[in-house]
């Protein structure tokens, strides 16, 4: 069992950047898991972000965010990041986190999520 909550959200115009935290824990090693971002804007679904390995190694980015965001983790804080580089007022949207033990971009095959952090781009 992981339990994940993220934080880091707010509001900020469009070109500034932004971190977003998404602290874990449980009866296991977070090392164990694969961690994924995703959000979901008001009347979309939700869309994949970017997913890192349990070993922080390997990570693979959708085409929107590419070269803009970055995951990264921390193993021993229990934590993964989520920088946001060059936000824009499409990035408008709740993110989330998201843990699983296999390697996927798909939100139905995550079976640990956070409650979301809500993030504002003005323009």
């Amino acid at each position: 069992q992981v339990q994940l909550v993220e934080s880091g959200g707010g509001l900020v115009q469009a070109g500034d950047s932004l971190r977003l935290s998404c602290a874990a824990s449980g009866r296991t090693f977070i090392s164990n898991y694969v961690m994924a971002w995703f959000r979901q804007a008001p009347g979309k679904d939700r869309e994949f972000i970017g997913v890192i390995s349990g070993s922080g190694i390997r990570t693979y980015y959708a085409d929107s965010v590419k070269g803009r965001f970055t995951i990264s983790r921390d193993n021993a804080k229990n934590t993964v990041y989520l920088q946001m580089n060059s936000l824009n007022t499409e990035d408008t949207a709740a993110y989330y986190c998201a843990a699983d033990e296999l390697w996927s971009i798909r939100a139905d095959e995550y079976d640990y999520w956070g409650q979301g952090t809500q993030v504002f781009v003005s323009s």
